[in-house]
């Protein structure tokens, strides 16, 4: 579980939700039409740029910020390094059926159990490392579509609010209303985009960047595997990636 994203998702709309309780009360900062305007018209208008396929796939994805389920680089080279010495003494038919980390390990090894050498295993793992970052930016657009669209939404919706309050300046009783619409669906707007989908398309940008770089290690060592290197002499090149204090754990325990 990403555990700053659920603090920083609570604690952001926790201010906001006392501050709004302390100024005014709730009550006051919730219309149906300003709601309609903003949160309707961007989801539509988002929907309206996406294809389906990842506009539904983007609410799934929204799970994915507090619980990314992404793989550890320490625990995958750790095992990398057990089957490097398996498959060294064993030859690599002796990988078949052994345990890996996530499955674009397993689908890795299992390509050398079937005889494929270093430039195929290469070119095979290099087309789903390119189709897992096709697949995220895809959903990493629609939350930023959700950033771009529901300020302009917000402000659709001050120019609705405006043109009512004009249009009934004289009756005083209709202008309360129209305001309340052209003020809340700025709020609406600028909290959607930058309080809600910023911190969530920045957050599966970053989840993106370490399964890249999580999956490039793998085929690394897999490399190596194909090539008949030493464990040790593997090790020694994924350790380097990692971080000072990961790269002191790794050692000590080989």
């Amino acid at each position: 579980m990403n555990i700053a994203a659920l603090l920083g998702f609570l604690g952001a709309n926790g201010f906001i939700i006392i501050a709004m309780n302390s100024a005014a009360g709730i009550g006051a900062y919730v219309d149906v039409p300003s709601v309609q305007i903003v949160f309707g018209g961007t989801a539509l208008a988002v929907m309206y740029r996406s294809t389906m396929g990842d506009f539904i796939a983007f609410w799934g994805s929204i799970a994915k910020i507090f619980m990314p389920g992404l793989p550890k680089k320490e625990e995958m080279i750790t095992r990398m390094s057990e089957l490097a010495a398996l498959a060294r003494k064993d030859g690599m038919m002796a990988l078949e059926g052994q345990e890996a980390t996530d499955k674009f390990f397993s689908k890795g090894m299992q390509l050398l159990v079937d005889g494929a050498d270093e430039k195929k295993l290469t070119a095979m793992l290099k087309i789903e490392i390119e189709a897992m970052k096709i697949r995220h930016q895809a959903i990493i657009g629609v939350h930023g579509a959700w950033v771009d669209i529901a300020p302009a939404m917000g402000m659709i919706g001050t120019l609705v609010g405006l043109v009512a309050m004009l249009g009934g300046m004289d009756d005083p009783k209709s202008i309360g209303p129209a305001m309340a619409v052209a003020l809340l669906t700025t709020l609406y707007g600028a909290y959607i985009a930058n309080v809600i989908f910023m911190p969530m398309a920045t957050v599966l940008k970053t989840n993106d960047q370490y399964e890249t770089e999580y999956r490039e290690l793998v085929l690394i060592g897999l490399q190596a595997i194909a090539r008949g290197d030493s464990p040790r002499n593997m090790l020694d090149v994924m350790v380097s990636y990692m971080p000072p204090k990961a790269q002191e754990a790794l050692l000590e325990g080989a």
